[in-house]
Protein backbone atom coordinates (compact mmCIF):
# COMPACT_ATOMS: atom_id res chain seq x y z
CA UNK A 1 0.00 0.00 0.00
CA UNK A 2 1.46 3.41 -0.82
CA UNK A 3 0.85 6.66 1.39
CA UNK A 4 -2.03 8.34 1.83
CA UNK A 5 -3.42 10.61 -0.77
CA UNK A 6 -3.72 14.10 -1.38
CA UNK A 7 -6.33 16.50 0.10
CA UNK A 8 -6.91 17.45 -3.56
CA UNK A 9 -6.73 13.95 -4.49
CA UNK A 10 -9.68 13.31 -2.04
CA UNK A 11 -11.89 16.68 -2.72
CA UNK A 12 -11.55 15.81 -6.85
CA UNK A 13 -12.62 12.00 -5.93
CA UNK A 14 -15.25 13.45 -3.42
CA UNK A 15 -17.04 15.71 -6.25
CA UNK A 16 -16.44 13.53 -8.98
CA UNK A 17 -18.59 10.87 -7.24
CA UNK A 18 -21.02 13.68 -5.15
CA UNK A 19 -23.99 12.26 -3.01
CA UNK A 20 -22.87 8.45 -4.15
CA UNK A 21 -20.06 9.22 -2.06
CA UNK A 22 -20.13 9.03 1.85
CA UNK A 23 -16.86 11.19 4.08
CA UNK A 24 -14.79 9.57 7.00
CA UNK A 25 -17.74 7.15 7.72
CA UNK A 26 -17.17 4.41 9.81
CA UNK A 27 -16.13 0.95 8.46
CA UNK A 28 -16.93 -1.09 11.72
CA UNK A 29 -20.61 -2.23 10.78
CA UNK A 30 -19.65 -3.46 7.53
CA UNK A 31 -17.21 -5.76 9.10
CA UNK A 32 -17.77 -8.94 11.70
CA UNK A 33 -15.61 -8.14 13.93
CA UNK A 34 -17.48 -4.62 14.07
CA UNK A 35 -14.32 -2.56 15.17
CA UNK A 36 -12.18 -0.28 13.06
CA UNK A 37 -11.72 3.40 11.54
CA UNK A 38 -13.20 5.15 8.67
CA UNK A 39 -12.95 5.43 5.22
CA UNK A 40 -12.35 8.95 3.89
CA UNK A 41 -14.56 8.15 1.06
CA UNK A 42 -17.26 5.16 1.32
CA UNK A 43 -19.22 4.44 -1.64
CA UNK A 44 -22.45 1.89 -2.04
CA UNK A 45 -22.34 0.80 -5.08
CA UNK A 46 -26.36 0.16 -6.49
CA UNK A 47 -25.70 -0.85 -10.27
CA UNK A 48 -22.58 -1.25 -12.52
CA UNK A 49 -23.03 2.39 -13.79
CA UNK A 50 -21.99 3.15 -9.79
CA UNK A 51 -19.02 1.08 -10.29
CA UNK A 52 -18.28 3.23 -13.45
CA UNK A 53 -18.03 6.39 -11.92
CA UNK A 54 -15.82 5.30 -8.70
CA UNK A 55 -13.48 3.91 -12.05
CA UNK A 56 -13.29 7.54 -13.27
CA UNK A 57 -13.02 8.67 -10.01
CA UNK A 58 -9.99 6.67 -8.92
CA UNK A 59 -8.28 7.03 -12.51
CA UNK A 60 -8.84 10.56 -12.44
CA UNK A 61 -7.72 11.16 -8.60
CA UNK A 62 -5.45 8.39 -8.21
CA UNK A 63 -6.67 7.58 -4.67
CA UNK A 64 -6.42 3.79 -3.00
CA UNK A 65 -9.55 1.76 -3.41
CA UNK A 66 -10.94 -0.67 -0.75
CA UNK A 67 -13.41 -3.69 -1.75
CA UNK A 68 -15.96 -4.01 1.30
CA UNK A 69 -17.95 -7.08 0.98
CA UNK A 70 -19.98 -8.28 4.06
CA UNK A 71 -16.42 -8.23 6.12
CA UNK A 72 -16.52 -11.42 7.77
CA UNK A 73 -13.11 -11.77 6.78
CA UNK A 74 -11.65 -8.09 7.01
CA UNK A 75 -9.87 -6.24 9.37
CA UNK A 76 -9.51 -2.28 9.27
CA UNK A 77 -6.51 -0.33 11.78
CA UNK A 78 -8.67 2.00 13.93
CA UNK A 79 -6.49 4.70 12.47
CA UNK A 80 -9.06 3.36 9.08
CA UNK A 81 -8.40 3.56 5.28
CA UNK A 82 -7.04 6.72 3.77
CA UNK A 83 -8.94 6.52 0.47
CA UNK A 84 -12.16 4.89 -1.31
CA UNK A 85 -14.17 1.72 0.11
CA UNK A 86 -16.21 0.15 -2.14
CA UNK A 87 -19.16 -1.71 -0.84
CA UNK A 88 -21.87 -3.45 -3.23
CA UNK A 89 -25.72 -2.70 -2.19
CA UNK A 90 -28.80 -4.10 -2.82
CA UNK A 91 -28.32 -4.31 -6.86
CA UNK A 92 -26.10 -6.98 -6.46
CA UNK A 93 -28.05 -9.77 -3.90
CA UNK A 94 -30.18 -11.28 -6.97
CA UNK A 95 -30.13 -14.78 -7.42
CA UNK A 96 -31.35 -16.54 -10.46
CA UNK A 97 -32.07 -20.33 -11.03
CA UNK A 98 -32.12 -21.90 -14.15
CA UNK A 99 -33.54 -25.09 -13.20
CA UNK A 100 -33.44 -26.44 -16.75
CA UNK A 101 -29.45 -26.20 -16.26
CA UNK A 102 -29.18 -26.39 -12.77
CA UNK A 103 -27.17 -23.38 -12.91
CA UNK A 104 -27.57 -20.63 -10.19
CA UNK A 105 -26.61 -16.93 -11.43
CA UNK A 106 -25.62 -15.09 -7.69
CA UNK A 107 -24.81 -11.17 -7.22
CA UNK A 108 -21.81 -10.43 -5.76
CA UNK A 109 -23.23 -9.11 -2.73
CA UNK A 110 -25.84 -12.17 -2.08
CA UNK A 111 -24.81 -13.99 0.85
CA UNK A 112 -23.59 -17.40 0.90
CA UNK A 113 -26.27 -18.50 3.84
CA UNK A 114 -29.27 -16.94 1.85
CA UNK A 115 -27.81 -18.73 -1.51
CA UNK A 116 -27.30 -22.17 0.13
CA UNK A 117 -30.90 -22.08 1.83
CA UNK A 118 -32.67 -20.87 -1.99
CA UNK A 119 -30.75 -23.64 -4.32
CA UNK A 120 -31.80 -26.08 -1.47
CA UNK A 121 -35.16 -24.99 -1.92
CA UNK A 122 -35.24 -25.07 -5.47
CA UNK A 123 -34.03 -28.79 -5.57
CA UNK A 124 -30.52 -28.55 -6.17
CA UNK A 125 -27.37 -29.90 -4.64
CA UNK A 126 -23.38 -29.00 -4.22
CA UNK A 127 -24.26 -25.69 -2.53
CA UNK A 128 -25.19 -26.94 1.30
CA UNK A 129 -21.85 -26.17 2.79
CA UNK A 130 -22.29 -22.71 2.32
CA UNK A 131 -24.83 -22.39 4.44
CA UNK A 132 -22.01 -21.82 7.46
CA UNK A 133 -20.01 -18.88 6.06
CA UNK A 134 -21.36 -15.84 6.52
CA UNK A 135 -19.88 -13.85 4.02
CA UNK A 136 -20.89 -12.85 0.22
CA UNK A 137 -20.58 -14.56 -3.30
CA UNK A 138 -18.09 -12.04 -4.09
CA UNK A 139 -15.70 -12.48 -1.00
CA UNK A 140 -16.35 -16.24 -1.03
CA UNK A 141 -15.02 -16.07 -4.90
CA UNK A 142 -11.97 -14.15 -3.59
CA UNK A 143 -10.92 -16.75 -1.03
CA UNK A 144 -11.99 -19.73 -2.68
CA UNK A 145 -14.04 -19.86 0.42
CA UNK A 146 -15.09 -23.53 1.78
CA UNK A 147 -16.09 -25.87 4.26
CA UNK A 148 -17.62 -29.57 5.25
CA UNK A 149 -15.71 -31.02 2.17
CA UNK A 150 -16.30 -28.63 -0.61
CA UNK A 151 -15.37 -25.02 -1.70
CA UNK A 152 -16.51 -22.25 -4.34
CA UNK A 153 -13.96 -24.55 -6.85
CA UNK A 154 -16.06 -27.35 -7.23
CA UNK A 155 -19.35 -25.22 -8.51
CA UNK A 156 -17.64 -22.08 -10.24
CA UNK A 157 -17.92 -21.90 -13.86
CA UNK A 158 -17.68 -18.28 -14.77
CA UNK A 159 -17.41 -14.99 -12.58
CA UNK A 160 -18.00 -11.57 -13.84
CA UNK A 161 -15.78 -9.26 -12.30
CA UNK A 162 -15.54 -5.54 -12.23
CA UNK A 163 -11.60 -3.78 -12.13
CA UNK A 164 -11.48 -0.35 -10.09
CA UNK A 165 -8.61 0.89 -12.11
CA UNK A 166 -8.74 -0.74 -15.75
CA UNK A 167 -12.88 -0.60 -15.65
CA UNK A 168 -14.89 -3.44 -16.27
CA UNK A 169 -17.14 -5.76 -15.80
CA UNK A 170 -15.24 -8.49 -17.72
CA UNK A 171 -15.85 -12.44 -17.58
CA UNK A 172 -13.40 -14.54 -15.74
CA UNK A 173 -13.30 -18.51 -16.90
CA UNK A 174 -12.72 -20.63 -13.88
CA UNK A 175 -8.47 -21.19 -15.21
CA UNK A 176 -7.89 -17.26 -15.09
CA UNK A 177 -9.39 -17.25 -11.44
CA UNK A 178 -6.61 -19.69 -10.51
CA UNK A 179 -8.25 -21.08 -7.71
CA UNK A 180 -6.75 -22.40 -4.69
CA UNK A 181 -6.73 -23.01 -1.01
CA UNK A 182 -8.01 -20.23 0.35
CA UNK A 183 -6.22 -17.56 -2.76
CA UNK A 184 -7.59 -17.02 -5.91
CA UNK A 185 -6.26 -14.24 -8.87
CA UNK A 186 -9.15 -11.92 -7.81
CA UNK A 187 -7.00 -8.93 -6.19
CA UNK A 188 -7.34 -5.69 -4.20
CA UNK A 189 -8.69 -3.88 -6.84
CA UNK A 190 -11.74 -5.96 -8.35
CA UNK A 191 -14.46 -6.53 -7.73
CA UNK A 192 -17.04 -9.52 -8.40
CA UNK A 193 -20.67 -8.34 -9.81
CA UNK A 194 -21.85 -12.25 -10.27
CA UNK A 195 -20.88 -15.56 -10.73
CA UNK A 196 -22.37 -18.48 -12.16
CA UNK A 197 -22.43 -21.97 -10.00
CA UNK A 198 -22.77 -24.87 -11.86
CA UNK A 199 -24.96 -27.51 -9.21
CA UNK A 200 -26.48 -30.74 -9.52
CA UNK A 201 -30.37 -31.61 -9.17
CA UNK A 202 -30.68 -32.94 -5.77
CA UNK A 203 -34.00 -33.57 -3.45
CA UNK A 204 -35.05 -30.95 -1.22
CA UNK A 205 -36.02 -32.42 2.26
CA UNK A 206 -32.16 -34.49 1.65
CA UNK A 207 -30.41 -30.70 1.25
CA UNK A 208 -32.45 -29.22 3.82
CA UNK A 209 -31.62 -32.41 6.44
CA UNK A 210 -27.92 -31.33 5.25
CA UNK A 211 -28.43 -27.88 6.14
CA UNK A 212 -29.28 -28.02 9.29
CA UNK A 213 -26.89 -30.57 10.76
CA UNK A 214 -24.42 -27.87 9.47
CA UNK A 215 -25.56 -25.04 11.28
CA UNK A 216 -25.98 -27.56 14.93
CA UNK A 217 -22.16 -28.49 14.36
CA UNK A 218 -21.65 -24.25 13.29
CA UNK A 219 -23.49 -23.82 16.58
CA UNK A 220 -21.91 -26.62 18.57
CA UNK A 221 -18.39 -26.24 17.58
CA UNK A 222 -17.87 -22.53 16.89
CA UNK A 223 -18.41 -19.34 18.52
CA UNK A 224 -20.81 -16.98 17.78
CA UNK A 225 -20.47 -13.03 18.59
CA UNK A 226 -17.90 -10.49 17.26
CA UNK A 227 -15.48 -12.48 14.91
CA UNK A 228 -14.05 -13.05 11.75
CA UNK A 229 -14.55 -16.64 11.12
CA UNK A 230 -10.53 -18.78 11.39
CA UNK A 231 -8.00 -16.46 11.64
CA UNK A 232 -4.84 -18.86 10.51
CA UNK A 233 -5.07 -21.03 7.90
CA UNK A 234 -4.34 -24.40 8.52
CA UNK A 235 -0.71 -25.73 7.87
CA UNK A 236 -0.48 -29.05 5.82
CA UNK A 237 -0.99 -32.26 7.98
CA UNK A 238 -2.57 -29.86 11.17
CA UNK A 239 -4.14 -27.76 12.45
CA UNK A 240 -4.37 -24.09 13.46
CA UNK A 241 -6.55 -24.31 16.04
CA UNK A 242 -4.69 -27.36 17.51
CA UNK A 243 -1.31 -25.90 17.65
CA UNK A 244 -3.17 -22.67 19.33
CA UNK A 245 -4.64 -24.78 21.90
CA UNK A 246 -2.03 -26.93 22.86
CA UNK A 247 -0.25 -23.74 23.90
CA UNK A 248 -2.97 -23.23 26.32
CA UNK A 249 -3.81 -19.55 24.82
CA UNK A 250 -7.83 -20.27 25.20
CA UNK A 251 -8.57 -16.70 26.55
CA UNK A 252 -5.47 -15.09 26.21
CA UNK A 253 -6.20 -11.34 25.97
CA UNK A 254 -4.52 -8.45 24.75
CA UNK A 255 -6.81 -5.67 25.53
CA UNK A 256 -10.19 -5.72 24.24
CA UNK A 257 -9.43 -8.60 21.92
CA UNK A 258 -9.10 -12.33 23.59
CA UNK A 259 -8.47 -16.04 21.69
CA UNK A 260 -11.87 -17.87 21.95
CA UNK A 261 -12.34 -19.79 25.01
CA UNK A 262 -14.66 -22.39 22.48
CA UNK A 263 -12.40 -22.52 19.16
CA UNK A 264 -8.68 -21.24 19.26
CA UNK A 265 -7.82 -20.12 15.94
CA UNK A 266 -10.54 -17.90 16.43
CA UNK A 267 -10.37 -14.14 17.94
CA UNK A 268 -13.64 -12.59 20.04
CA UNK A 269 -13.52 -8.95 19.56
CA UNK A 270 -15.18 -6.48 22.86
CA UNK A 271 -18.35 -4.23 22.18
CA UNK A 272 -16.68 -1.25 21.44
CA UNK A 273 -13.41 -2.87 20.86
CA UNK A 274 -10.24 -1.93 18.99
CA UNK A 275 -9.19 -3.42 15.16
CA UNK A 276 -5.47 -2.40 16.44
CA UNK A 277 -6.16 -5.11 19.69
CA UNK A 278 -7.03 -7.52 17.96
CA UNK A 279 -4.38 -7.23 15.44
CA UNK A 280 -1.99 -7.31 18.54
CA UNK A 281 -3.30 -10.74 19.24
CA UNK A 282 -2.92 -12.00 16.43
CA UNK A 283 0.47 -11.23 16.35
CA UNK A 284 1.25 -12.42 19.26
CA UNK A 285 -0.53 -15.86 18.80
CA UNK A 286 1.15 -16.53 15.44
CA UNK A 287 4.81 -15.62 17.15
CA UNK A 288 4.33 -18.07 20.07
CA UNK A 289 3.17 -20.74 17.97
CA UNK A 290 6.30 -19.95 15.51
CA UNK A 291 8.78 -19.84 18.82
CA UNK A 292 7.13 -23.37 19.69
CA UNK A 293 7.05 -25.42 16.67
CA UNK A 294 8.61 -23.69 14.39
CA UNK A 295 5.51 -23.45 12.51
CA UNK A 296 4.74 -19.91 10.58
CA UNK A 297 0.97 -20.00 10.47
CA UNK A 298 -0.49 -18.11 7.41
CA UNK A 299 -3.15 -15.44 8.30
CA UNK A 300 -6.51 -16.07 6.87
CA UNK A 301 -7.53 -12.82 7.95
CA UNK A 302 -7.34 -9.60 5.95
CA UNK A 303 -5.46 -6.96 7.51
CA UNK A 304 -6.17 -3.11 6.29
CA UNK A 305 -4.21 -0.36 7.23
CA UNK A 306 -1.80 -1.75 9.91
CA UNK A 307 2.60 -1.83 10.10
CA UNK A 308 4.38 -4.33 9.80
CA UNK A 309 7.65 -5.83 9.19
CA UNK A 310 7.15 -4.97 5.58
CA UNK A 311 5.43 -1.96 5.62
CA UNK A 312 2.18 -1.33 5.92
CA UNK A 313 -0.74 -3.30 5.20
Amino acid sequence: MTGPPSTSALDLAADMLGPLASPNASLAPFCTYRVGGPARLLVEARSVGDLDLVHRAVTASGCQTLVVGKGSNLLVADAGFPGIAVHLGPGFEQIDIDHGRSLVTAGGAALLPVVARRTAAAGLTGFEWAVGVPGSIGGAVRMNAGGHGSDMAAALTRVSVFDLVEGGPVDWTVDQLGLGYRRSNIGPGHIVVSADLALEPGDTERSNAEIAEIVRWRRSHQPGGQNAGSVFANPPGDSAGRLIDSLGLKGFRIGTAEVSTKHANFVQADPDGSADDIHALIREVRLRVAAASGIELSVENRLIGFETEEGTQ
